[in-house]
């Protein structure tokens, strides 16, 4: 059980690129038509379960997993794909 900071924001990263990266063409798709947590719930809500199962979230915090995945998925995909909104 992750209960060290630092190791728990690194796990959410891992499992968030991996999202990504399994998904480029959703990112994209969801990113140009703003509806990207839309098309991704299902691996976000199953990315979501894996970080509460490994992390003790009685010691740190459970919004690093959404925290993360904004990180992630808008501000450094966001930028690169061609969007009106982002």
């Amino acid at each position: 059980m992750i209960e060290d900071i630092s190791k728990a924001k690194r796990f959410a990263r891992t499992i968030i690129t991996d999202i990504v990266l399994y998904n480029k063409s959703k990112v994209e798709e969801g990113i140009k038509s703003d509806n990207i947590f839309e098309i991704l719930d299902e691996d976000i809500q199953m990315g979501r379960k894996l970080f509460e199962e490994r992390v003790n979230t009685d010691v740190i915090d459970k919004k690093i997993f959404d925290k993360t995945l904004i990180d992630i998925l808008i501000a450094k995909y966001g930028g690169k794909v061609d969007s009106d909104i982002w």
